[in-house]
This record gives C-alpha cells, structure tokens and sequence, in this order.
C-alpha cells in the first residue's frame, strides 16, 4: 500500500483540486454517438446535461466532456463537428453547477474554446503529442492538464514500465516547453490505449508505483476496458464492479483520480481503499510514538 501526497491541483477559472487525502472521480460524459460503452445515450446537449447533474449527486469531483470517440476504430470528426458536440454542453454545466469541468480532446483549438466556455481541466489522450500546441493553450488559459500515455500510432518499448516513462518523459518536456506549471499537471498511463493484451494492463497495474516515480499526481482510466471484460467474460455495460475492484487496488497503488463511467459503485469502493488507507496511516503513526 502506497502513501500518498497531498497536492493541490491548479486549474483555470482560479479553481484547485485538493490530491491525496481521498481518491476523486471523475465521471465520463461523451457527448458522442459511437463511444464504445454507452454511445448515443447522451447525444444530446439536453441528455448530457442531464446525465452530467446525476453524476455530480452521486459523487463525482469532475465532469469530462467528450465529443470524439477514443475507442479502437472509432470514426474521427472534425475539429468544428467536435466543438459543436461539446461546447453548449460546457457552457450549460457551468451556469448550472459548480462542479470542475474536462475537456476530453487532444486539439488545441477544441482545448481554447472548452475552456473560453468554462471547463478547468483539459484531458489529452495523445499526452500533447499529437498538437503539441495544446500545452500553451493549457498554459495560457491556466487550465489544469491531464497528460496521458497511448501507444497507438508507433512503436513500443518492451518493457511496460519503460515505454511509459519513455512516453511521458518526451509530453513533459512539451509541457514545460508551453509553459504548464508543474503544479497543473496530472499523469494517466492510459489503460487499454494500445497495451496489447490484458497481462500488459495488470503488469500496469501491479507497478503503477513506477509511474508514480515521475512525481506527478496518477489520474486512471479502466472504466468498462476490454481487458476487464476478458477476465471476467462481461460484456462492457455489466463491467461496472470489476472496474470497482480496479479502482479499489489502483488507489492502493497510489492513484488519486478515477474517470468512471459509474460513479457511485467506484465511489463505495473508494470509500473502502480510503478507509483502509487511513487506518494504515495511523497505525503507523501510534507505531513511531
């Protein structure tokens, strides 16, 4: 079990996001009709609203605002087709809640105009290597960054570990080139983004310590992943307790953000880690005196 920092994540609009003492959800809004889990339920700006609301009263932190499927062999759109998708949404959410808003994009433009309309958080799959000018978007506009490994489109390192920190190593170099505060920055190893099979996702899993070396606050995404569904033999709507049971282990592990597609069965289980952890932080402390 991991002890964790606390660390005060720095978003736009003059917001924060208190790290480490619990874990915090994120929940997945996509406003998109082929997202390979539930896409098309929310396809509307009235629908993702709506879905949005009752993930904030089942407690979500985080709101992430996607108009692109990300799944393998998902249809691109266009960067105006994508902002269109996302753009009313962001602007409803924040006249109607308080809570933190993502942009789920790796566009620069799409990035801009998001967080213009009122998101606090840009979410980049491709970790700021697909437009790199995404990174002086995010720091122009103060926004916090979630930078995340993929290992789609190139070669991999064998090693998990090391083609992670290879990755992660090259987005923050573009980070800090555009000018993200360190203080800005969230780390996702990007579960079921080209690892191959599922013993490379729980490799991951059994040593996110070693992403943690980075020194960067982890966010995790297995929400409904494929590599779920071949141990349990589920298909992705009935994948919701074994991602639990992922974000139960993963926050052991260290991680402090989770992107859900249910909140509340992943808030319950972090409730529990959280729990644990705490008991274990005073055990060791009654320990020392």
């Amino acid at each position: 079990m991991v002890s964790e920092n606390v660390t005060n994540w720095h978003l736009a609009h003059g917001r924060s996001l208190l790290l480490g003492e619990k874990g915090r959800l994120m929940a997945i809004v996509n406003v998109t009709p082929d997202s390979f889990s539930d896409g098309g339920r929310h396809f509307s700006v009235d629908k993702a609203v709506e879905h949005a609301l009752s993930c904030i009263v089942e407690g979500a932190d985080i709101l992430d605002i996607g108009g692109e499927s990300t799944r393998p062999g998902g249809d691109p759109v266009s960067a105006a087709e994508e902002q269109d998708r996302v753009v009313p949404v962001i602007e409803r959410l924040a006249k109607e809640t308080d809570a933190l808003i993502s942009i789920d994009t790796y566009r620069a433009e799409t990035a801009r105009v998001a967080v213009a309309a009122g998101a606090h958080i840009v979410n980049d799959v491709f970790g700021l290597q697909r437009e790199p000018d995404i990174a002086e978007v995010a720091a122009n506009t103060g926004a916090g960054l979630c930078i995340m490994h993929t290992g789609r489109d190139r070669m991999k390192l064998a090693d998990v570990i090391a083609d992670q920190l290879a990755f992660l190593e090259r987005s923050l170099e573009i980070a800090a080139a555009g000018g993200v505060s360190r203080e800005a920055i969230t780390l996702d190893p990007g579960f079921g983004f080209a690892k191959e099979t599922a013993e490379e996702n729980f490799e991951l899993m059994a040593r996110l310590e070693e992403v943690s070396a980075l020194g960067y606050p982890l966010l995790v995404g297995t929400s409904r992943k494929r590599f779920l569904g071949t141990v349990t033999g589920r298909e992705p709507m009935d994948r919701d307790a074994a991602t639990a049971a992922t974000t139960a282990l993963l926050r052991l592990k260290g991680a402090s953000v989770f992107r859900v597609h249910n909140v509340a069965i992943n808030r319950d289980a972090l409730r529990v880690a959280d729990a644990m952890m705490a008991a274990g932080r005073k055990a060791a402390r009654e320990c020392v005196q």
